[in-house]
């Protein structure tokens, strides 16, 4: 039997702030939309061309004080083949971003942290 990953879901509280991050910080793009004003809330399916993969953002509209995101969730991740040129891009546009770093002092590439308007962590890593 085989099993594939279709999306994730992440709480946001500003849905247009959120929407507008993704596209530019990770160039995602909108695949789909549903609201649900029966049940008070909104899905926005995000997605690149990369693959099938989608990161959903679920908008309550009665949410009114930050989410708290777990204890035990920690981040998501992606790959880039510029990493030198991602992290410049994300500082230039004011993002959180973390120190570049590298588990391996003597291998090429290495990882950094971006965090988005919830709070959600993304760790960007070197192709």
């Amino acid at each position: 039997m085989n099993y594939t990953f279709v999306h994730a879901c992440i709480r946001v509280m500003d849905l247009e702030k959120s929407i507008d991050f993704y596209k530019d910080a990770l160039n995602l793009k909108i695949a789909r939309e549903r609201d649900f004003p029966e049940y008070e809330f909104t899905l926005v399916y995000m997605k690149n061309d990369n693959n099938n993969f989608e990161l959903e953002l679920t908008y309550n509209y009665d949410q009114e004080e930050p989410y708290t995101i777990g204890d035990g969730f920690s981040h998501f991740a992606v790959t880039v083949d510029d990493l030198k040129s991602a992290y410049k891009k994300h500082q230039d546009a004011g993002y959180e971003v973390s120190e570049l770093k590298s588990l391996d002092e003597e291998a090429e590439g290495g990882y950094y942290f971006l965090t988005d308007p919830d709070g959600y962590r993304i760790e960007i890593i070197q192709d």
